[in-house]
C-alpha cells in the first residue's frame, strides 16, 4: 500500500539521498536529481527560509518511491520518482499545488519543472492549466579524461584548495563578488553562511578549489561534490571576481576540481548549466527540465 506523508528532516534526509542513489539514471522519460544536489540544497543558506516539512514523501511498505519538494524558495516543485511508480505524478502535482505553492494577494502560483522528454508529465500539467514559464534547467555532463590535460594559469596566480587555506572571509568575498552582489560583503553573515555550507556531510575542503591572486585574495571559486556510488562529481558553486574575469581563472578552477574528483575515482562530472563556458570545458548537455507555471485564486 502506497502512503504519503510530510518530510521529517531528521529521519528522511539520508533516506531520500539513498532513494536518489537507487534511482539514478541519465536518460529516459523522467530523470531525478543527482544526490549531491539534494545535499547542496539542504546546506545552502537559503534553505533556512524554507519550511522543509512541506516536502511530500511517498512510501510503499516503508521504502521511499517518490518525493516532491521545493529548492530554495516556495512556489517551485521538483518531482523525484522511482520509474516503477510513475502513476503517482498527478497526485504529486496536486500535493505540490496544496503544500508548495506560494501565495500573494490571494493568488497561488506554482512552477513545476518537467523533463523535456517526459511527455506524460508535460501533458498532465498542461491539462491542469500550466503554461511554459520561459525558464529551464539544463544538465550537462563531462566524461573525465584520463590522463587529465595540463591546466594553465596566468603568471602570479595559484590554484589551491580550502584544505590549504580555509579562510571563510576570502571564500565569502569571492562568492559575493562573483555572483555580482556588489563590493565587499557587509558584516559577518556571509562567513556564517559559508560555515553552514561547509557543515554538509559530504563537504570536502580538498575538493573546493580557489584561484589565489598575487595579493593573496581568492578571485575564483569552484565547489565540487563527490558521489562515490556512481563515480560522479557535481559542480556547485562556481564564481569569479568580476575584476578578474576573462583570464582563464574560472576555467582553471573548474578543471582542477574535476581533475581532483577524477583522481578519486569519479568518471563523469555534472553541472546544472549549458552555458558556453562549460561547453568550452568539454561538458555536453544531456537533458533539460523546463518550468511550467500556473496561477489561481485560493
Amino acid at each position: 500500500m502506497i502512503t504519503v506523508r510530510h518530510y521529517d528532516h531528521r529521519d528522511d534526509y539520508e533516506r531520500v539521498g539513498e532513494f536518489l542513489l537507487r534511482t539514478y539514471r541519465t536518460h529516459g522519460e523522467h530523470v531525478n536529481w543527482v544526490q549531491p544536489r539534494w545535499e547542496y540544497m539542504h546546506y545552502h543558506p537559503l534553505i533556512r527560509d524554507v519550511d522543509v516539512t512541506v516536502i511530500g514523501v511517498w512510501e510503499n511498505q516503508g521504502e521511499i518511491v517518490a518525493v516532491v519538494h521545493p529548492e530554495h524558495c516556495m512556489g517551485i516543485a521538483y518531482l523525484e520518482i522511482d520509474p516503477e511508480y510513475t502513476s503517482l505524478k498527478e497526485e504529486m502535482v496536486g500535493y505540490a499545488e496544496t503544500h508548495l505553492s506560494s501565495v500573494q494577494d490571494g493568488v497561488r502560483t506554482l512552477r513545476v519543472y518537467v523533463n523535456d522528454g517526459d511527455q506524460e508529465l508535460r501533458r498532465l500539467v498542461q491539462e491542469r492549466g500550466y503554461t511554459e514559464a520561459g525558464h529551464s534547467e539544463p544538465m550537462s555532463q563531462l566524461v573525465i579524461p584520463d590522463p587529465f590535460p595540463p591546466i594553465s594559469l596566468p603568471g602570479g596566480f595559484r590554484l589551491k584548495s580550502l584544505a590549504e587555506e580555509n579562510d571563510l572571509w576570502k571564500a565569502d568575498r569571492v562568492l559575493y563578488r562573483g555572483f555580482d552582489h556588489g563590493e565587499d560583503p557587509p558584516g559577518d553573515d556571509g562567513m556564517a553562511d559559508r560555515a553552514f555550507m561547509q557543515s554538509a556531510p559530504s563537504f570536502r575542503e580538498d575538493l573546493n578549489v580557489v584561484v589565489e591572486a598575487p595579493d593573496g585574495q581568492f578571485v575564483s571559486y569552484c565547489g565540487m561534490w563527490l558521489e562515490g556510488v556512481h563515480q560522479l562529481a557535481y559542480v556547485e558553486p562556481v564564481a569569479t571576481d568580476p575584476d578578474y574575469r576573462r583570464r582563464g581563472l574560472g576555467r582553471a578552477a573548474v578543471l582542477e576540481g574535476v581533475r581532483r574528483c577524477g583522481a578519486l575515482g569519479a568518471r563523469v562530472a555534472w553541472v546544472g548549466s549549458a552555458q558556453p563556458f562549460y561547453e568550452s570545458l568539454g561538458f555536453r548537455q544531456v537533458y533539460n527540465c523546463s518550468a511550467w507555471q500556473r496561477a489561481w485564486k485560493g
